[in-house]
């Protein structure tokens, strides 16, 4: 697949200088005067090296890592991101703030108008798809805020559902298993199969299943499901609760206490008490709470 390279570099940059690929002092002072609104409504400064960033993330996308790695597309992103910046700058010749909307919208037009469409076409599709699972999380998020205080059954009393905890143990159960894996699907989910004075221990029932029914759409959940079904297995073991991220602390305390209660109890030989057991328990835990 071929690149078409019709930007024609300017001989003055606000973004680099051709032979360091720096920004000069001069520019990044002029530059200085400019800031980003994020879409949280945060305000940052105006960075112009993402767009180069971005920039070149949609060639890859495109061209693949061999063909964007070339001179050449790092010359046309120089030249579109160079594009893009005087085209804001223009704007607000004085300084102040664009919206990341305004700014992604200068980069695609800077695609169309470079005659690099399949670059263009694959960047507003990926702005497309991003929209939507904003809209998508936002939406979850809304009905989970928007949901009734339920009461539940925990240890035969009747409690509010604490939503930080329950929300706390899933975000924790999907931890470090990638960007596709959330937890707001699975707290929408659960929370939608819950009703006033459900046992705590369905309410642990739902999100297993509620994790469950995500692992078509990502393999991954396959863990998720496993650490929050590990979660219910540990409160009856422990007899409280606790996170997978706290469970190996809590292993090493319980692990030799079990050993001397089954020796105690005629189930387990003594002679596993002349083990180093705090030594075998950090082991096991290392082994079967990594996360």
């Amino acid at each position: 697949m071929q690149i078409e390279l019709n930007q024609t570099p300017t001989k003055t940059s606000l973004l680099s200088n051709p032979s360091t690929s720096q920004t000069p002092p001069s520019a990044s002072h002029a530059l200085a005067n400019y800031q980003i609104i994020r879409r949280n409504g945060a305000v940052v400064p105006f960075e112009p090296n993402k767009i180069a960033v971005a920039l070149m993330k949609a060639f890859l996308a495109v061209h693949g890592t061999q063909g964007a790695a070339s001179a050449s597309v790092r010359e046309v992103v120089d030249g579109l991101t160079q594009a893009v910046i005087r085209a804001l700058v223009r704007s607000r010749p004085g300084g102040g703030t664009f919206h990341i909307e305004d700014v992604q919208d200068q980069v695609e037009l800077g695609l169309m108008r470079s005659s690099n469409h399949e670059v263009a076409r694959a960047y507003v599709l990926y702005r497309e798809r991003r929209t939507q699972e904003r809209a998508q999380v936002k939406e979850e998020k809304a009905a989970v805020s928007a949901h009734p205080t339920l009461h539940v059954l925990d240890g035969g009393q009747r409690v509010p559902l604490d939503i930080n905890y329950l929300q706390g143990l899933i975000v924790n159960a999907c931890q470090g298993l990638g960007k596709d894996v959330q937890p707001d699907p699975i707290v929408a989910e659960t929370m939608r199969n819950l009703y006033d004075g459900v046992p705590m221990e369905e309410v642990y029932k739902a999100s297993i299943l509620a994790s469950r029914t995500l692992i078509e759409k990502d393999p991954d959940y396959t863990y998720v499901t496993a650490r929050l079904l590990m979660h219910t297995i540990a409160k009856e073991v422990l007899g409280k609760e606790v996170l997978l991220k706290d469970m190996a602390a809590h292993y090493l305390d319980y692990f030799p206490g079990y050993i001397k209660k089954g020796v105690d109890n005629g189930l387990l030989d003594e002679k596993l008490l002349q083990f180093d057991l705090p030594r075998l328990g950090a082991a096991q835990s290392r082994s079967r709470f990594a996360v």
